[in-house]
């Protein structure tokens, strides 16, 4: 699904007046605005209900508009030229004559910053010739959107356009290194599998403590969770449960149940993610269902960030 050309010119006027754009990306729908707007970005936080110490994730068309942001160490260029565009994050130090917005660091000398494989996230950053922060195009702490429909119901009217490009390829967020000179820190393991960053670049990535600060997005302890409670690890569906499977079980056959891969793959399974979380979440509300109960997911490549998502949705939510 490819909107026409006169959409993508529309939205960059939208961002270039400050305005708020959901666009489509290979991960999930980002909530795409000027980067370098410090009203804009603040349209952003107060849209999605997003705390002001959760760093954004600034997007980018070329090698040459992220240089102009943050300070590229060797090793930061060697994984752009291996992973970009795609879905790998890279938390760098920030330019001191950096032009995005200070909110956008949430108070850090650090970007987030990638640039997306996604055709209308290109030509919308190219025509708005600027970078965009875009976060995950719904409200804060609920479950990303990986259609255009999923934006409307999390957002509405708190969105001045939505350019709708179908159902995300990955359903994951990316996957955040911060970068400190020749070493890589896993911050969050997303669409992009540590073991295939490990293997193609050749660089040991180590593990950030799940204590230490927020340096990133999707860093919080609670996040990505549906209404409905959340049951991890699931060998089999309780009697008043939506159950979301994984492979070959044969539960799927039984009401109430969504399959996220029948065949065990856990790249269709992060694809699947989201929207069988709202899926079942509605249905749970619509039949008074206990709970959503998810089966065991492997923790290998891909499998580890859906790990990783389901436990952020099963922390208990913080008190407003």
């Amino acid at each position: 699904m490819t909107p026409p050309q006169t959409d993508i010119i529309k939205a960059a006027d939208i961002i270039r007046a400050g305005g708020l754009v959901a666009m489509p990306t290979e991960t999930v729908y980002g909530l795409a605005a000027d980067a370098t707007n410090d009203l804009a970005v603040a349209r952003i936080y107060e849209a999605k209900g997003r705390p002001s110490f959760n760093p954004l994730i600034v997007h980018v068309s070329c090698q040459q508009m992220a240089e102009r942001e943050a300070v590229f160490s060797r090793l930061a260029r060697q994984l752009a030229l291996s992973f970009w565009p795609g879905p790998l994050t890279m938390v760098l130090p920030r330019r001191p004559d950096a032009s995005v917005s200070l909110l956008v660091s949430a108070g850090l000398d650090t970007l987030a910053i990638r640039m997306p494989a996604h055709a209308l996230a290109h030509d919308l950053i190219r025509a708005a010739e600027r970078p965009l922060a875009a976060p995950s195009a719904n409200l804060s702490g609920t479950v990303s959107p990986t259609t255009a429909q999923h934006v409307a119901d999390s957002l509405g009217g708190k969105v001045d356009m939505i350019l709708d490009g179908g159902q995300t390829e990955i359903g994951l967020e990316s996957t955040i290194l911060k970068i400190d000179g020749e070493r890589a820190m896993l911050l969050r393991p997303g669409g992009l599998s540590v073991e295939e960053i490990e293997r193609l670049a050749g660089v040991k990535i180590e593990r950030a403590s799940a204590s230490g600060p927020i340096e990133a997005p999707g860093m919080l302890a609670s996040h990505y969770a549906p209404q409905a409670r959340l049951l991890l690890n699931a060998g089999a569906p309780g009697d008043r449960d939506f159950y979301l499977d994984f492979g070959d079980s044969g539960f799927s056959r039984r009401p109430n149940t969504l399959n996220l891969s029948r065949s065990g793959s856990v790249r269709e399974a992060a694809a699947n993610l989201f929207a069988y979380l709202r899926a079942a979440d509605a249905e749970c509300r619509a039949k008074a269902l206990k709970a959503i109960s998810v089966a065991p997911i492997p923790d290998r490549g891909l499998g580890e960030a859906i790990n990783d998502r389901l436990a952020r949705a099963a922390a208990p939510k913080p008190k407003p």
